[in-house]
C-alpha cells in the first residue's frame, strides 16, 4: 500500500491528478491495477491517503498541543495555526505548483484534508469544553459544521503573499465572533 501512494504521490506532482492514470501508479508500484481498486477502491481514494500522509507531522503535532499545560485559548490558536501552516509547509513539500494548480486534484485534496482537520478540531473542542473555554450547551457537530463552512473559504493552496493575514482574520471570526475582544 506505501508502494501505490507513494507511486500516487509522485505521478500527481509530476503529472497532476487528470494525467495520471491507475495503469501508471500500478507500474510505478509495481502491483496490479487490480490490487490498487481492491485496496482503494479508485483514484480519487488515492488522493484521500496522499490527503493523509500530508496531515502526519499535524496530527503528531495537535496531540503535543492538547497536552501542553498551557491556556486552552492559547491551545486552539496555536492548533488553528498548525492546521494552516504546518499542511501548507506538507503540501509544499509533497506537491509541486503544477499539481496543485490541477484543479480536479487541488478540490480532492482539499477536501480530504478538511476531513483529516475534523478529527483534530474535534478533539480541541471536546478539551475545550472540558477546560469551560467552549460552552458544552453547543454540541460539537454544530461547532464542526460552522469550522467546515469556513473550510468552503476559496484560499489556495499554493501560498500567496496576504493568505496569512487572511487566515488570521478568518481565525480571528472563529475564536471571537464580529464583536467579541481583540
Amino acid at each position: 500500500m506505501k508502494a501505490v501512494i507513494d507511486a500516487a504521490m509522485a505521478l500527481f506532482s509530476e503529472k497532476g491528478f487528470a494525467a495520471t492514470s491507475i495503469k501508471e501508479i500500478a507500474a510505478r508500484a509495481h502491483v496490479s491495477q487490480v490490487s490498487i481498486y481492491n485496496y482503494f477502491g479508485s483514484k480519487e481514494a488515492l488522493v484521500a491517503e496522499c490527503a493523509h500522509i500530508v496531515m502526519v507531522d499535524t496530527f503528531r503535532k495537535a496531540g503535543e498541543l492538547l497536552e501542553k499545560d498551557i491556556p486552552f485559548i492559547e491551545k486552539i490558536k496555536l492548533a488553528l495555526q498548525l492546521c494552516t501552516e504546518n499542511i501548507n509547509l506538507s503540501i509544499s513539500a509533497c506537491f509541486t505548483e503544477h499539481a496543485l494548480r490541477d484543479a480536479a486534484f487541488a478540490r480532492l485534496l482539499t477536501e480530504s484534508i478538511n476531513e483529516e482537520k475534523r478529527g483534530i478540531y474535534r478533539e480541541f473542542i471536546e478539551s475545550g469544553k472540558q477546560a469551560g473555554a467552549i460552552d458544552s450547551a453547543i454540541p460539537t457537530a454544530t461547532i464542526l459544521e460552522f469550522t467546515d463552512a469556513l473550510g468552503t473559504i476559496d484560499y489556495p493552496l499554493a501560498s500567496s503573499s496576504d493568505l496569512a493575514e487572511k487566515l488570521a482574520h478568518a481565525h480571528h471570526l472563529f475564536l471571537y465572533g464580529l464583536i467579541g475582544k481583540a
